[in-house]
């Protein structure tokens, strides 16, 4: 498959054969230290990140490229006004690929149609984050050995959760029965819902204490302040969920707990040094993956 030049955009634009295809790649992948000199990465962050953005710097690190940007869009030019597409038009020009997070939906794919070299989307507000869901692919993968025929629950804000959103969407193809557990205030979008594939049954309850025994894994998320319009709705959700040691006594031993992170207080950091934690191990492999995912898009490896 052909994946030079291409936008990340969204895992609605991804086949099932293409997903598996860039697993493969990425489990099989052989680094090499020049595979992107003389590359350069664009990182234009308008909302914070710690693993995303740092991650994408040291993939591109380590295969010789170089990256430009900003973590902070006060210190650019936005601050005095200029357009988001002045932007973009502006950073193609010093660059051979861009990677966005932005707190407005459709960010990415306004970016995406206006450059002519490739951008990635790194979280465009509440909708997706693709290059977060291949790296939960390929973590649930090396964890289980299989990405079909599993139960696995999604956990807190599953109606901000962009994570959430991607990672539902594309589990779906594979045969999983999806639980959602929230309570009404955070429950799915009615629109991912219906995307999702009729080989995925889904189950939905705000009552995590009465199916955790029956999950494979459990993906969990925070509870998203900066999301939220009314403060007063934020402090009556905020500590909805708690994983500790005693809820986990209800599990498989061989349940495996998953987060994007940042946690706050939704995990007890007791769960760390649990056989059922995964979630650091999560984030190191998202460097693996975007390193494939680098080399197959600017390098043209195949």
């Amino acid at each position: 498959m052909q994946f030079r030049g291409r936008d990340i955009i969204s895992m609605r634009d991804f086949s099932k054969a293409e997903i598996e295809y860039l697993l493969d790649f990425s489990l099989n992948f052989k680094e090499s230290d020049h595979a992107l000199k003389g590359k350069v990465l664009s990182t234009l962050f308008f909302e914070p990140s710690t693993r995303t953005r740092l991650s994408f710097e040291s993939a591109m690190a380590s295969l010789g490229g170089s990256c430009i940007g900003f973590s902070d869009p006060s210190v650019s030019s936005i601050k005095k006004g200029e357009s988001l597409s002045d932007t973009i038009k502006t950073v193609e020009g010093y660059c051979n690929a861009i990677i966005i997070r932005h707190p407005l939906e459709g960010s990415a794919r306004l970016a995406a149609d206006i450059a002519s070299i490739p951008v990635i989307n790194a979280g465009d507000g509440s909708n997706q984050h693709p290059t977060q869901t291949l790296t939960d692919l390929y973590t649930i993968r090396k964890s289980k050995g299989k990405l079909s025929g599993l139960r696995i629950g999604f956990l807190g804000d599953l109606k901000y959760g962009r994570t959430v959103h991607s990672l539902s969407l594309a589990l779906s193809s594979f045969s999983n029965k999806l639980f959602f557990i929230s309570s009404s205030a955070l429950s799915m979008p009615d629109s991912y819902l219906e995307s999702l594939d009729r080989s995925s049954p889904t189950e939905h309850t705000d009552r995590l204490d009465e199916i955790i025994g029956e999950l494979d894994i459990l993906y969990v998320t925070r509870i998203q302040q900066e999301r939220f319009t009314d403060p007063l709705e934020y402090k009556k959700l905020k500590n909805t969920y708690h994983i500790n040691l005693d809820m986990l006594k209800r599990a498989k031993p061989e349940m495996k707990i998953m987060h994007p992170l940042p946690r706050v207080d939704e995990i007890d950091t007791s769960v760390d040094a649990t056989e059922n934690s995964l979630y650091f191990q999560q984030a190191s492999n998202g460097v693996t993956v975007r390193k494939a995912l680098l080399a197959l898009i600017i390098g043209g490896a195949k």
